[in-house]
């Protein structure tokens, strides 16, 4: 990986010049202050103390499209090593893939206008502390191979802050169901133990018997990653965030950062929303069925009142490189939450395997052993 990937990386960042030197103003996060880092100015940012939170109607958004002062436009470009699709800057000449440090071709940019994101969760911990979370996690992750640490080091060393975009929904849904409720009886069963002797026992059965019926719930908050530079799972793994925390948007607490566009739109990420719900109306319609088993037949659910926001989280990410793959890790920017891919040693796992059946193998001799005498 090349040594200057912060340094490239930070050219499709977001800058504020310092009013005493004229140098970049960064972030400080935790604080509500944008740092100079070369002349010591600390800048307040203007936020309000309270920030009421907005749910934009679903329905009206779609059929109204957007009005102009809702959307904006960018340029991004696709990374040709991850498909990782990064938004860039204007002016821009060059970086590095945030997600894979290879080397981006700015040539291949494209414009499109999306919609503005309403609300951010600033960044609370800072690149140190993150540095030092994510080393501890890689050190202690088993059949790992012996340098992960050194790799592991070494990446964190290069971590890049980075707002990736969410769609939040809210819904209600109302669900029709029809299925099965089992319940338990048993009965006494007459058998031959291998004495030769006549024995009884319990034996469980189930009762079957339709059952209909119709269930409410209501969602909030449903969290919608909508970038398709990581993977979902490894996103949705940083949850919770404490969304209770969001402030209204402001390019200052972005200073210093990287940004970037959904690419995931918010009529796909409301698909997504109602797969990441349907567990728990699943759960809700077996909970109504009742007795001891249940059998879902059917669900039909209607989706009511649905409501959304567009918001950016903040997520320290890097990656290493071993073996000529690509291993990237996500640590939470407000909670610490730390997630990543990892690479598994063969060696490691198989002298495990090994002293398992040695292990084994030692027991079983002597327990034939001490049977035999």
């Amino acid at each position: 990986m090349s040594n200057d990937f912060s340094e490239k990386t930070a050219e499709t960042g977001n800058f504020i010049k310092c009013k005493d030197c004229g140098a970049n103003l960064k972030y400080l996060p935790g604080t509500p202050y944008l740092n100079c880092e070369y002349c010591g100015a600390k800048n307040e940012i203007e936020s309000e103390q309270y920030t009421e939170i907005i749910e934009n109607d679903f329905e009206s958004f779609l059929n109204e499209k957007a009005h102009a002062e809702d959307k904006q436009e960018i340029s991004t470009v696709k990374c040709t090593n991850c498909a990782a699709s990064t938004t860039l800057k204007p002016n821009v000449t060059a970086c590095n893939c945030p997600y894979c440090d290879t080397p981006l071709v700015i040539q291949n940019a494209s414009t499109s206008t999306i919609i503005k994101p309403s609300y951010v969760l600033p960044f609370k911990i800072d690149r140190k502390k993150s540095t030092e979370l994510f080393v501890s996690w890689a050190g202690g992750l088993w059949f790992a191979p012996n340098k992960i640490k050194e790799y592991a080091q070494h990446s964190a060393e290069k971590l890049s802050g980075i707002y990736m975009p969410y769609w939040t929904y809210d819904t209600n849904t109302v669900t029709h169901y029809t299925g099965m409720r089992g319940v338990y009886y048993y009965v006494t069963e007459t058998y031959t133990d291998s004495q030769g002797k006549s024995q009884t026992r319990q034996v469980r059965r189930t009762n079957w018997f339709p059952a209909s019926g119709t269930v409410y719930n209501e969602f909030d908050d449903v969290l919608i990653v909508s970038s398709k530079s990581l993977p979902e799972k490894l996103a949705n793994d940083l949850e919770p965030w404490d969304l209770n925390e969001l402030t209204a948007y402001n390019d200052q607490y972005l200073s210093g950062f990287i940004s970037e566009s959904y690419q995931v739109d918010l009529k796909t990420g409301f698909e997504k929303a109602k797969e990441r719900i349907q567990p728990v109306i699943k759960s809700a319609v077996a909970n109504d069925i009742g007795g001891d088993e249940q059998q879902i037949t059917t669900l039909n659910s209607s989706y009511n009142d649905i409501t959304f926001k567009h918001i950016l989280l903040p997520v320290w990410l890097s990656s290493y490189r071993y073996k000529d793959k690509v291993y990237r890790f996500l640590v939470n920017a407000r909670t610490g939450e730390v997630q990543g891919e990892r690479p598994y040693s063969a060696g490691k796992i198989a002298a495990l395997v090994i002293a398992i059946v040695v292990i084994v193998g030692t027991i079983l001799y002597f327990a034939s052993k001490n049977k035999g005498g």
